[in-house]
């Protein structure tokens, strides 16, 4: 099952334990005419882990560090390693991941496989800006030792290639000194959306940068939120994370306002699963911030970052149909009238996501990219049989929108894309340079997933 539980799949897993079982599987793929697609942790909101009626082979199990320096932050790991799994290694050292995403989660090698982005990409870039090198094992049985200038080619070319050139064993990244665990973080509140966006791009001299966008108000308020900030505490090196009570300071708080267990919650948030629901959660979010502006407070490096994880199974409220998530990328001039086009159409059309989110972005060299010089705004809505057709229409309009406009998509987040947005993003350069890559990586065509069948065909020979 897809992570936003809205798409699913059957299919052949397999659990590797090490490279040469990874061939064999993948010689047994070419022997049964199967294809194969790649899982780490499932962390994608649709169809990239999934490869139904086909193997998928499970990278969990390869979660060893290999190798670590204290002194100089470079790490060496399995594709298998979480972020969580990282950050716990690393943060007593004064050390943390330059770039997470909102949940603790995922595996690097999904992390690299979609050149993930955080709440700072617009200071620091995406994940793969991070790597120093990596190891990978293409289909034929070639393993390639890709960097910056050895192979620079495949190293810009797989890293963000959801999973089509060949599977990551091994991942060389460079992580951020800090010199405590926490930081400062500031809420502001906004208006509508020109003062939201004004918000954000007034405060780029911090280290993070997020808006919370309420996708429900319309008239003077569309596109009103609020904007966190954060910037990273200073502390003596000793200061840091030196003991075990101080390493508990990272964890998310258990309870909700110290009283309700954090478990339950999402009982609580099913019962808002409805289009009123989303306006009242969103109208509460946006008052109670209201009264908040300018708020300064301090947080853990992980309470920050990993909002997803604050409730366990929060996504169970939205059973039976799950979620979806839309993340489209737009340049910065066209930003306003985009995305308030965009916020009208939900509205119009009575398929209102219950949470929005806004992130500064900049762009990157990677030959599969959603990055540019702009905006990103996420949406997630919740799927149901009464508000399917009318969300595949909505998506479908958004798409135009997005592609006019000059924007962009995110491959993680997307479980509608047609073929014809996905070639109109990428355009013919980058296609011709993809295909050129996979026919020299995977010339038989193994490698496959939902995804790339469903965004782009010609890939397979479709």
């Amino acid at each position: 099952m897809a992570w936003g539980m809205a798409s699913e799949a059957s299919c052949y897993v397999y659990y590797p334990e090490d490279e040469s079982d990874l061939l064999e599987i993948f010689e047994l793929a070419k022997i049964r005419g199967l294809s194969v697609g790649f899982r780490g942790a499932g962390q994608s909101y649709g169809d990239a882990a999934l490869n139904g009626e086909q193997i998928l082979v499970d990278l969990s199990g390869w979660n060893k560090i290999l190798e670590w320096n204290p002194e100089n932050g470079l790490i060496t790991v399995q594709t298998g390693v979480t972020i969580a799994q990282l950050w716990r290694h690393v943060v007593s050292s004064g050390w943390w991941p330059p770039v997470v995403p909102g949940t603790m989660n995922p595996t690097l090698g999904g992390c690299a496989a979609m050149n993930i982005h955080g709440k700072n990409q617009w200071r620091v870039g995406s994940f793969g800006e991070h790597v120093i090198d990596f190891r990978a094992l293409l289909p034929s049985g070639e393993i390639v030792c890709c960097n910056r200038s050895e192979s620079p080619e495949l190293f810009y070319g797989m890293l963000g290639s959801f999973g089509m050139l060949g599977c990551f064993v091994s991942i060389t990244l460079q992580l951020k000194r800090i010199s405590s665990g926490e930081v400062k973080v500031k809420a502001l509140s906004a208006a509508n959306l020109d003062d939201l966006l004004h918000t954000i791009e007034s405060h780029r001299d911090e280290d993070y940068v997020v808006g919370w966008v309420d996708c429900t108000a319309d008239g003077n308020s569309i596109g009103r939120g609020i904007v966190h900030t954060a910037t990273h505490v200073d502390h003596s090196i000793d200061e840091i994370l030196p003991d075990d009570s101080n390493m508990n300071r990272q964890d998310l708080p258990s309870k909700v306002l110290g009283i309700l267990p954090n478990s339950c919650v999402w009982v609580l948030l099913r019962m808002f699963n409805y289009r009123i629901g989303y306006k009242t959660i969103n109208a509460i979010r946006y008052y109670s911030g209201l009264l908040r502006n300018g708020h300064i407070f301090k947080q853990s490096l992980a309470q920050f970052n990993f909002l997803l994880d604050y409730v366990p199974n929060w996504k169970r409220a939205l059973l039976p149909g799950g979620l979806i998530q839309y993340q489209c990328f737009v340049p910065f001039r066209s930003a306003p009238a985009v995305f308030r086009k965009v916020i009208e159409s939900c509205n119009d059309s009575r398929v209102s996501p219950y949470l929005g989110v806004v992130k500064r972005h900049r762009p990157d060299n990677f030959l599969i990219s959603c990055n540019l010089d702009g905006y990103s705004l996420a949406m997630d809505f919740s799927v149901n049989d009464r508000n399917r057709s009318r969300l595949s229409s909505l998506l479908g309009e958004l798409d135009e929108i997005i592609v006019e406009s000059g924007g962009r998509f995110y491959f993680a987040k997307d479980s509608t894309l047609r073929p014809e947005s996905a070639r109109s993003f990428l355009g013919p350069k980058t296609l011709a340079s993809l295909m050129d890559l996979k026919l020299l990586c995977d010339p038989d065509g193994v490698l496959q997933s939902n995804l790339s069948r469903r965004i782009l065909p010609e890939l397979h020979g479709f």
